[in-house]
């Protein structure tokens, strides 16, 4: 009996959960998860997991070879910037074939009070020349020191990520640790509650989160949209069964039923 295929994923969202579990059960694939470990509390998962760095596209090369890696999907979260041209390089100077598997981006719709912008640093501009007075962050814990300059006594601000701040810059604030999926009910009641006249959020698409969007536009408030950062080339895939579909036909593997 041949030794079972090695697949690497890079994990931390809910595809890669997903892809993780379809593929748990079979003899002739083992499916190593990597988490980057920014979240203090991942979900649960199947199979072996790794946590942490790899030290660059050179580390990543190296493990590649040394784990006998046969194939890479690429499943982090659609704002992980750097880890995919890791993943691209990596795959490159070692022959393994990679896939990007990234959620479709939510797109406007009727009603919808949208101002797009490229990065955080460019919403935090807008907020700083904006007149918005109750502003709601949901862009994550790591970028927070990008309104920094915002905070200036005539805004106050609500924060929501799962894990808590290291440091939070924004005065007056207040922190909500919560993790979705949200409803529409509970996203409009919040921020009618708080009075939020502006959301500031990231593209990252997925239905987990989505529900602040319609909140928004049932409530009039306006939305700032970080847009995402770009990819490489190279295969890529917007569903779970696109992802697995690919992973048996580049490993020779019977499909998922």
């Amino acid at each position: 009996m041949t030794d079972p295929h090695r697949l690497l994923l890079l994990g931390g969202t809910t595809e890669a959960g997903r892809v993780a579990e379809a593929l748990s059960a079979r003899d002739d694939l083992v499916v190593v998860t990597s988490l980057a470990g920014r979240t203090a509390r991942p979900g649960p998962l199947p199979g072996p997991r790794r946590t942490g760095g790899f030290g660059g596209t050179e580390g990543l090369a190296g493990y590649l070879r040394a784990e006998r890696i046969s194939a890479l999907v690429d499943a982090t979260h659609p704002f992980a910037a750097r880890m995919r041209w890791h993943a691209y390089e990596a795959c490159i100077r070692t022959g393994v074939p990679r896939l990007r598997l990234e959620r479709p981006r939510w797109k406007a719709q009727p009603g919808d009070r949208w101002t797009l912008v490229d990065t955080v640093a460019a919403a935090a501009t807008a907020v700083a020349r904006g007149r918005s007075r109750r502003v709601f962050v949901t862009t994550g814990r790591s970028g927070l020191d990008a309104f920094a300059p915002a905070s200036d006594g005539r805004r106050w601000w609500l924060v929501r990520s799962i894990d808590p701040p290291e440091r939070l810059p924004l005065h007056p604030a207040e922190v909500i640790l919560d993790r979705g999926p949200f409803t529409v009910d509970g996203e409009t009641v919040l921020m009618a509650r708080h009075g939020i006249d502006l959301v500031v959020t990231k593209n990252s698409g997925g239905d987990a989160t989505a529900a602040k969007l319609e909140a928004a536009r049932d409530l009039g408030v306006e939305v700032l949209v970080v847009d995402r950062p770009p990819s490489p080339d190279g295969p890529t895939a917007s569903t779970v069964a696109d992802a697995l579909e690919w992973v048996c036909a580049s490993l020779g593997l019977a499909r998922v039923r």
